[in-house]
């Protein structure tokens, strides 16, 4: 008996910060397991996950929880009670399904586990009907008829004190109230007016009603510790027969002692193994990561350099427009040289030609004054 585990799964386990209340904290390093548990004492479902010895999710399972899918591989929902939301994650999407389902099953239970509660509690509260008794039959007073009516009124019947225990409870509630009207009776002595009699006894019903409405309440209060105390003894005679059948098969194991421990080795050396294989893919999920956050900075890269190329290119064009301009401009003032040289060249030829003239004047004259000296 007791709480006993009903479905297990593996998953990272977040929850969210409580001061922003939009981004999600990691409580476990690495995935862990969580369990659902079923406590059949008090019929209570629970979601429990341990990282080590420390409890990181204990959320129960109540019939007005959500467990809402956010991807394809991420869960979450929201206990009102802790005050924080919880979110798993999944390494595949039929896991998250499969804890999805449960969630909605066990849910299910809890709320028809809720209903069932209050119907026995519903139950339990609604008062017996009684037979009235009259705490003063041989009373004889001779007074109104609005007199004889309240001596005659009376409550409904219970117990002059209750305890828990069966005994009490099977006492009869008859004699008890008999008895304490008797007490009261003998107790009080009759007064000499006829209205001081009514108010008298007016007052002593009203206490009575008082009293006998506390009892009624104390009667339940006890009735339903009595089945609480009943059912958490048959839990425990359970549990303790478990645990003597459990002590049996351990007796009659032991002699297999050698074979457990080579076991318990063997199973320790694998968990060790899945664990170092564990942490070695969880290493190569943290060296993915940072490549694809490497290869997102070289595609940054990639883009910003393609974009300079682009624009690289765009200043080459102009640049080579600039350069066909440059030389047109060139191979103009070139052809404008050319006629320049040649302009010059028939200008010097014209000039030889002038001077060669020149000069050949120049001797006619000299001669010309050389004959006219003579």
């Amino acid at each position: 008996m007791g709480e006993q585990p009903i479905f297990s799964t593996r998953a990272h386990v977040f929850q969210i910060d409580p001061n922003t209340k939009k981004n999600w904290v990691p409580t476990s390093k690495h995935a862990v397991t969580v369990s659902y548990f079923y406590d059949s004492t008090r019929n209570v479902y629970r979601i429990i996950s341990l990282d080590g010895s420390k409890a990181i999710i204990n959320s129960t399972i109540t019939p007005n929880m959500t467990f809402t899918k956010t991807s394809h591989k991420f869960g979450q929902w929201a206990d009102s009670r802790a005050n924080t939301v919880y979110g798993l994650g999944f390494s595949s999407e039929t896991q998250l399904n499969k804890f999805a389902e449960k969630f909605s099953e066990f849910k299910e239970a809890a709320r028809l586990a809720k209903e069932k509660s209050q119907e026995k509690m519903e139950l339990t509260s609604t008062p017996s009907q009684r037979k009235p008794v009259s705490c003063f039959p041989r009373l004889k007073l001779r007074t109104s008829q609005k007199e004889s009516a309240a001596g005659d009124l009376q409550s409904p019947v219970t117990p002059e004190s209750i305890n828990g225990t069966e005994e009490r409870d099977r006492e009869t509630p008859d004699a008890a109230l008999n008895t304490g009207c008797r007490l009261e009776l003998n107790a009080v002595p009759l007064p000499h007016s006829s209205t001081s009699i009514t108010k008298h006894w007016e007052a002593e019903l009203a206490a009575l009603k008082g009293n006998n409405a506390k009892l009624t309440a104390a009667l339940l209060e006890s009735t339903a510790n009595v089945k609480q105390w009943k059912q958490q003894l048959a839990a425990y005679q359970d549990e303790a027969e478990r645990l003597h059948k459990r002590v049996t098969e351990l007796e009659c194991v032991s002699g297999q002692t050698t074979g457990i421990k080579t076991q318990k080795s063997e199973l320790n050396q694998t968990i060790e193994e899945l664990e170092a294989e564990l942490k070695a893919k969880e290493e190569e999920l943290e060296k993915l990561k940072e490549e694809v956050e490497n290869t997102t900075e070289l595609q940054t890269q990639r883009d910003q350099l393609r974009h300079k190329l682009q624009e690289t290119e765009l200043r080459n064009e102009e640049l080579e427009l600039q350069l066909v301009g440059l030389e047109q401009r060139v191979e103009s003032r070139r052809l404008e040289e050319q006629s320049f040289r040649k302009s010059l060249r028939s200008l010097l030829q014209m000039l030889d030609g002038k001077i060669f003239e020149l000069s050949a004047l120049r001797d006619s004259l000299a001669k010309l004054m050389d004959s006219h000296s003579s």
